[in-house]
């Protein structure tokens, strides 16, 4: 990358330079300003002799003491002095704006809907001052062009495109409504599925080991000598998660769904684990890229978000 620099604006010494000689012509002390600035006086003395350099003259009257300005010095200190408090004024507006921003969370559209939105209540609650941005998509957005500072995501594996820690992992039950089973008895085994509705939903192809129904009748052949061939239920599926749960929520068949999706639902009795038999899921990450300018307000989520699993 090239560097273009306007030839006209006039070239400034090094800030450290500068705020040397702004706390010493402050105090009128080089031991009161290496306090100030946690280094020592000996210090001082040669950041100031780098600046007197670079403007020629001499900007204190050393001996005899006290320390006092030269006229160079009293004519530079005001505009030095302005100059560092405007950066700072500045530079704290532009923190705070920062602060206001909300923080922005990219997230699978079935963990936002089922499981991160309902619980946005209790963030507000505990930490109002700063607001979230949630971004639900299926689609994994770069932590590193600006648009999303943290993501949760679901994968097999640690995620490796930033800082990565576990939140928790999930398991697939079969799960039904309720009503599905009032006018029959419970479901006891795989066999009796027979007549019953298996909802499924689209799982990428690169994504190892899903909990389709598929690996759920071949795990249960271990458990189960009389296993329904797929011919003998009817089939309905779905290309989003989201609709497949719903569809189950609906009492329109039985879903293999994720337990901490629906988890809020089996805990009120809204749907019921049909058989016990599991399939292994997968792990929620959240991911966000080394050196974040906000990963002090980012560390906060990993614990929020596991205290009100």
């Amino acid at each position: 990358m090239r560097l273009i620099y306007n030839e006209d604006m006039p070239k400034l010494p090094p800030l450290i330079e500068l705020r040397a000689f702004e706390a010493a012509a402050r105090h009128m002390s080089f031991k009161e300003a290496a306090n100030e600035l946690c280094v020592t006086p000996t210090a001082v003395s040669h950041q100031i002799r780098l600046l007197e350099r670079y403007c020629g003259q001499s900007l204190f009257r050393r001996r005899p003491r006290p320390l006092m300005l030269t006229e160079a010095g009293t004519r530079l200190f005001p505009v030095v002095r302005d100059g560092l408090e405007a950066f700072a004024t500045a530079i704290a507006a532009v923190e705070r704006d920062g602060r206001k921003q909300p923080l922005r969370i990219t997230t699978t559209n079935a963990f936002a809907s089922r499981w991160l939105v309902p619980r946005l209540t209790l963030w507000r609650k505990q930490r109002g001052a700063s607001a979230l941005d949630v971004i639900g998509t299926d689609t994994v957005l770069s932590l590193h062009g600006g648009d999303v500072d943290v993501a949760i995501r679901n994968a097999a594996t640690l995620p490796k495109d930033g800082v990565a820690m576990e939140l928790f992992r999930d398991s697939f039950w079969p799960v039904c409504s309720p009503r599905l089973l009032r006018a029959g008895r419970s479901l006891e085994r795989a066999a009796d599925l027979r007549g019953h509705v298996l909802i499924h939903f689209h799982w990428p192809p690169f994504v190892p080991r899903a909990a389709t129904w598929q690996r759920w009748l071949n795990a249960a052949r271990r458990r189960w000598r009389d296993i329904p061939d797929p011919g003998e239920m009817e089939h309905l599926s779905f290309r989003e998660e989201l609709h497949a749960i719903d569809a189950v929520l609906a009492g329109q068949g039985i879903g293999l769904l994720s337990d901490l999706l629906v988890g809020d639902e089996l805990r009120n009795g809204n749907l019921l684990k049909a058989l016990d038999l599991k399939l292994p899921g997968f792990g929620f990450y959240l991911v966000y890229s080394p050196g974040h300018p906000r990963e002090r307000e980012i560390a906060a989520l990993p614990t929020w978000l596991r205290s009100v699993r």
